[in-house]
């Protein structure tokens, strides 16, 4: 294996676009379907809303009869009632009005409402102070989707908006393409489960396997632990095609870096063709990560400190789980802008993801770069998220306008 031979974090991106699609469709149930991406693109079988509704407490009026009125003019209507919520409204003729609530339906011939604060009520006599346009203050029938407008497109992420909008539809199911199953093993004689309390001389709690296992179930994936995986190869083969069967992205914690006991590499040739993409990616840290394509499955090996391991996972694990959930544009662009605090320096020709602090100042966001070594937890805890200098920089300077991908 020629780990040396490293590629550009973003053609890394490419590969995963191209090498892997969505994966099968299935049906949900609507209240079910959060968190999911839309497998068809979804048109409005009705107008929404399906009748002109009021966005103030007023009277429905015709509009040209207020034209000209002022406090020492008012127009003069004769109210015929009120609307009530959930009832159609009446009809009215001209020098007519009608009480209506926000969200009340407007009587047919009425095209403006004017809001009650402008009005003033004796008996059955509403005085108008204030003339109103067509259409003020009203929200027209299919004014938010008509029939037949594409309510969503293919490949929509289902959040609550549109659940909420999906639901006004009458819309009770939807064809969503099927969230990721994500199967991970730790490798190394080193490790023990984190949960045992004493630990011989050489030993190592594995603390990747539980985060990992969040940062997958916060990507939409459905995440499965394989345990730790013995330096044996006939073990690790055996162990590694069993769990590659059952998911659909596999993920060796640990494993990637050069030496005689490495055997994620060689497993990994042996899973399927056409195997290693990716041998090293120009990124620091995180450099020694691979990539595969084992009959048409993903797998992604990670480097084992812990630094790099939750780094590159975040960036290319959710990329890999991003594309089989068949959402079609970047979940994980870097949201939250801040201002550098102080310099940072970088090596030219290589990305590098720098842990940040976040602080509220006066002047708005700021980011604190946290240094230290990738095996080195403690570091990452500390951090809000990461800082990403491109290849092309060599490095930041203090007061500059930063991009940072938040640890949520």
């Amino acid at each position: 294996m020629k780990l040396m031979r490293v590629t550009d974090p973003e053609e890394v991106l490419k590969i995963i676009n191209t090498q892997f699609g969505p994966l099968k469709e299935t049906v949900i149930c609507l209240d079910k379907a959060g968190g999911y991406c839309l497998s068809t693109e979804l048109k409005a079988p009705e107008n929404i809303p399906d009748f002109n509704r009021s966005t103030v407490d007023g009277y429905a009026v015709i509009a040209k009869e207020t034209f000209g009125s002022s406090e020492g003019i008012p127009a003069i209507f004769d109210n015929i009632g009120e609307v009530l919520m959930g009832q159609p409204a009446p009809s009215i003729l001209p020098g007519q009005c009608c009480l209506v609530h926000t969200g009340g339906m407007l009587p047919q011939e009425s095209d403006a409402v004017i809001m009650i604060e402008d009005t003033e009520v004796n008996g059955t006599m509403v005085q108008c102070f204030k003339q109103v346009a067509p259409g003020e203050n009203v929200i027209h029938r299919g004014e938010d989707l008509k029939q037949g407008d594409r309510a969503l497109k293919q490949g929509h992420l289902l959040r609550a908006p549109e659940i909420g909008l999906l639901a006004s539809l009458g819309i009770t199911e939807v064809e969503v393409y099927r969230r990721p199953r994500v199967g991970f093993f730790s490798t190394g004689d080193e490790l023990v489960n984190y949960n045992q309390p004493n630990l011989n001389p050489g030993q190592i709690r594995d603390s990747n396997a539980p985060a990992l296992l969040h940062l997958a179930r916060q990507a939409g994936s459905e995440p499965r632990y394989g345990g730790i995986l013995p330096d044996k190869f006939t073990i690790f083969l055996e162990k590694s095609l069993a769990m590659l069967d059952q998911v659909d992205l596999l993920v060796f914690s640990g494993g990637s870096s050069v030496g005689t006991r490495d055997f994620t590499a060689r497993t990994i040739q042996e899973l399927g063709q056409p195997g290693l993409l990716v041998e090293g990616i120009s990124i620091q840290p995180g450099k020694p990560t691979l990539l595969a394509n084992c009959d048409g499955k993903p797998v992604l090996g990670l480097p084992g400190h812990p630094v790099s391991a939750l780094n590159i996972f975040k960036i290319f694990g959710n990329a890999i789980i991003e594309r089989l959930s068949g959402h079609k544009g970047s979940l994980f662009t870097p949201t939250i802008e801040a201002t550098l605090n102080r310099n940072i320096a970088s090596r030219s020709g290589r990305t590098d993801y720098v842990r940040v602090k976040l602080e509220n100042s006066k002047e708005g966001l700021t980011a604190l770069p946290v240094f230290g070594r990738s095996g080195v937890l403690r570091t990452l805890a500390e951090a809000d998220g990461l800082l990403i200098i491109p290849a092309e920089e060599e490095g930041l300077n203090a007061g500059e306008t930063v991009k940072i991908i938040p640890w949520e």
